[in-house]
Order: C-alpha cells, then structure tokens, then sequence
C-alpha cells in the first residue's frame, strides 16, 4: 500500500494537517495529525500515519482518525492516537487500546518549599526506590486472593478508599472517580489475574516511573477566570480599563492555588498501568478478535487492528475485561500513592500532606457523547482533556476544567495544562499523553550507556534510583521528542493550556 508523504498532507491550519479520505480507496474518514512543521518529517519516517489511514478505514468511525503531536508507530495505531466510532454501528478493538490497559499519571502536590528542603530529595528518591516495588515482573506486599482480586476488579481505586488506601479528595481527583461500572471479573482470565495477584502497588519497568519534581513556572491563567463570580465588584472583565495583570486582584495562578500549585513546591508524578494483569487481558482479546475476524471473512490493511463490533458478545465481553484491568490499576497508583506518602513521612514527618491534583488514563475505551451522537472513543498513547462545565467531572473541576497532565521524557520538564472547549469540537475531549518515542528501546539501549545516563542527571541535580541500567537507557531522553514542543502545539491550538511546569528532582525507575 502507498505510503504517506508530504505531498499528501493537506494543511488545515499551522498545527492542523490532513491526508483526505481520497488518499485511499478504503477510507472512511480523513486522518488528521495535531503538529507543527518542524515535527512532519519525525512522524512520516515511521509507520504511525499509515497506520492512522488504517484505522480511518474500519467501519463505524466518525468523524476522522486523529494523532496527537507526540505520535508514533504502535501496535495497529499509532501510540498518540485517537478514534471515535459509531455507538450503534462502529467497533471495539483490544490493539487499538493497547496492551498497558489504562497506563495513566496521577499528580500530587506538597506544601514543601524546595529551598527548605533540596538536601532531603536524595534521601527521599531512596525510600520511594523502597517502598515501590519496581521491575519487570516484580511483586509487591500484597498478595490478593480471590475475593480480593474480584473487589479490586470491580471497584478500582474506590475498593482501596474502603480500606484506608486513599482519601476521599483522592478519588474527586482521579478520572472516572477511580471506577470504570460494569467491569465483570468473569471475563478475565485466570492467567491474567494470576499474573496482577501480586503486582498492586507495583510499578514495572519500562517507561513507567514516580519522580519528585519542583513547581518551576505558573503560566497567566486568567483567561480561565470567571470574575463575575468575584467579591470585588469594582473589578470588571467587560470594563475598557480592566487589565487582569495591573490590578490587585491576582488572576495568575488563581486556578493553579486551587489545585496546590504554587512556585517552588514539590510534588509526585506516578506513571504506571495495569501491569501483567492488563497486559494478558489485551493479549486474550487480540487473539479472540483475530479468531473472530476470520470467523467474519472480515479482511483488514493491518491484523493488529482486529475488532468485534461493539454490540456481539465478545465485543461486550472485552469492554467488561477492559474495564476490570482499567479498574485494577487505578487501584495500583492509589495504593503507589499510599506508598509515596508513607515515604514522604519518614522523611519529612507525620503532619506532611500530599495533595493529589488528578489522575488520568492514557489508554482505555470510554463511551462519550459529542455533537450529540454517542460514541465508543479510543484513546491510546492520549489523555482525556475536558472542558469547564463538563458533567462527568466532580464539582470541584466543574468550574474550571480537568488538569490535564503530559509529563516530559526522563530527566525532563512535564506540564499541566487546562483542558478547554475546542477539544470537545475537535479533538474528541482529547490531547496527548507525553513527549512521544522517536528512537526504539533497542536503539537507545545501542547509543546510551545507562551508568552514563545516571551520572549526567546526577550532575544536573537529579537524583536517580533505578533497578536496571539498561532499562535506564532505554528511557533516555534523547530517545523522546521535545515536550515543550508538544505542548506548544496543544496550547497554540486550544484545545488545552498551559498552567504550570515542573521539573524533576528526583527519578524512580524500574
């Protein structure tokens, strides 16, 4: 099949291009891909655009496939991807989800002042390195038995509330409240629960993490402000005279002192997912969804992108075991958290609080509505980003819209942004979920030395705990895109802004 190349792309605006549905006989739908200039030539050197045109050939899709500015190849879509298809019509796809079901980053912040406390953070990345377990394969404290595992599968971060794993601001905070309904423990392997049974509260290898970071800078969010909710009624936004920045009302960082954020202070990002529990589930429903295509005589561009239509049986059955595996590592970065916080203490003292800003999913299936149709969303390799006045959100986020996080590569900046409007119009409720891979494991692993890596960071004044040097290689930086480009384009586009960034103090890894 034609590869995709820049004479194909139409250009919709300066960060918005197009290939049309005419590039292909079998498209449906046009794909569309979030960047700027500058990123084009990264993203057509791998298969990630023709992988984009593949999905905007399956039936039901609405509207366009979509790739986020941190896109790259993955299995089937390209990780940085998003589709929407028909509720009625459309499918469900266990490789376009992905096999880290519900990988996700969940952010907490501290009143510490990191002047009063910087000497601590070595100390501190050490009992984190401790009290999360890490590494591929590892196991944790608890060991769940049936029962348990059924509770964890069905209930999520709530079921750790229950046992005091989490406060109830926590799950205010967490996408979903922390609890996909309708997960079905039934419909999940005995493998894969014999896989998770020992792996909650754990964090795996790979690109997963906990890092202290810093709040290094808080963007002017006063365009988010609703002034007419204020007590100062000489203020007015509509007035001639009124400047947000002249006046003593401080607009920069209202909604940022909302969430904890202020200059300075520290705070945790966790990254992690599901584990081997969601891994097997998306490797027991690919296999199904390949035995059903060929039961169907259904010929696909790609095998990666098998599907069941969303109403069958089994497609049913995928949502229920997706959900259980979304619902297990919810539960997995409240009780990593629950970890965290206990290290927090040993270091800084029993009155210290962490304050979790949000939690959200990059990969996982959701049923939304837009344009008042009701549609079966995939996100993979991308976040949720939703507006101000959104209904699902908790009160709290009502009023201003959901932090939205994208954390940088190793060693670099990760920035939250407020999710806006436009997304709702254009990018299904969408942005992206982080700086993006453009080098493989095995070619970062070819040009970095992990040692080396530690060191460099080390003498940048990051402090690394890590129980493998090649999968510390494997993650270095130079193997991402830029972050900061990758925000650039979601904020110049709109549909999220920035709000704040942080940077890394100390590194976790498996």
């Amino acid at each position: 099949m034609k590869k995709p190349g820049i004479k194909d792309l139409i250009k919709i605006s300066d960060y918005i291009w197009e290939i049309p549905k005419s590039f292909r006989e079998d498209m449906r739908v046009s794909a569309r891909i979030f960047a700027d200039e500058k990123m084009l030539d990264d993203i057509l050197e791998d298969k990630s655009l023709w992988q984009l045109i593949n999905v905007a050939s399956l039936p039901g899709i609405y509207k366009y496939a979509l790739g986020m500015p941190d896109i790259h190849e993955g299995y089937g879509m390209p990780v940085g991807g998003v589709a929407a298809f028909d509720y009625d019509e459309g499918i469900i796809s266990p490789g376009i989800c992905g096999y880290d079901i519900n990988c996700g980053v969940r952010l907490a912040v501290t009143d510490l002042d990191y002047k009063e406390v910087k000497d601590k953070i070595p100390k501190l990345t050490e009992e984190i390195f401790n009290q999360v377990p890490s590494g591929v394969g590892r196991g944790g404290f608890w060991k769940l038995n049936n029962d348990e595992m059924k509770k964890v599968l069905e209930n999520g971060a709530q079921y750790m509330y229950e046992l005091g794993y989490a406060e109830k601001e926590d799950l205010e905070a967490t996408e979903s409240f922390g609890k996909l309904e309708g997960a079905d423990p039934g419909t999940v392997s005995k493998t894969a629960k014999d896989r998770g049974k020992d792996q909650l509260g754990t964090m795996g290898a790979g690109n997963h993490f906990v890092e202290v970071q810093r709040v290094e800078e808080i963007y002017d969010d006063a365009d988010y402000v609703d002034f007419t909710q204020t007590k100062q009624n000489d203020i007015s936004s509509k007035s001639p005279s009124y400047s947000a920045k002249s006046t003593s009302y401080s607009a920069k960082s209202a909604i940022s002192k909302k969430l904890g954020l202020e200059k300075g202070k520290i705070a945790v990002l966790i990254h992690c997912g599901s584990r081997g529990l969601g891994h097997q589930v998306a490797t027991d429903y690919i296999r199904h969804a390949l035995n059903y295509i060929d039961k169907q005589n259904i010929e696909l561009p790609d095998r990666e992108l098998a599907y069941f239509f969303y109403h069958h049986p089994e497609g049913q059955n995928y949502l229920s075991a997706m959900k259980a595996s979304a619902n297990f590592a919810f539960a997995n970065r409240q009780l990593i958290l629950n970890q965290v916080r206990k290290a927090f203490k040993k270091v800084f003292g029993e009155e210290i609080k962490l304050k979790q800003v949000y939690d959200v999913a990059h990969n996982i299936v959701k049923i939304e509505e837009y344009e008042g149709k009701k549609l079966i969303v995939h996100r993979k390799g991308a976040t949720r980003s939703f507006w101000k006045g959104q209904l699902e959100l908790a009160p709290k986020y009502q009023g201003i819209g959901q932090p939205t996080l994208i954390p940088g590569s190793m060693g670099t900046s990760s920035y939250i942004l407020i999710g806006k409007e436009l997304s709702k119009e254009i990018s299904f409720g969408s942005a992206p979920h982080g700086a993006g891979r453009l080098m493989s494991r095995a070619e970062a692993k070819r040009k970095v030395k992990g040692n080396e890596l530690k060191k460099e960071l080390e003498k940048r004044g990051i402090t690394v705990a890590a129980g493998s040097m090649s999968g510390l290689a494997e993650e270095a930086p130079v193997a991402y895109k830029d972050v900061s480009e990758v925000v650039e384009v979601v904020h110049n586009i709109g549909i999220a802004k920035k709000l704040a960034k942080l940077v890394p103090l100390g590194v976790i890894k498996g």
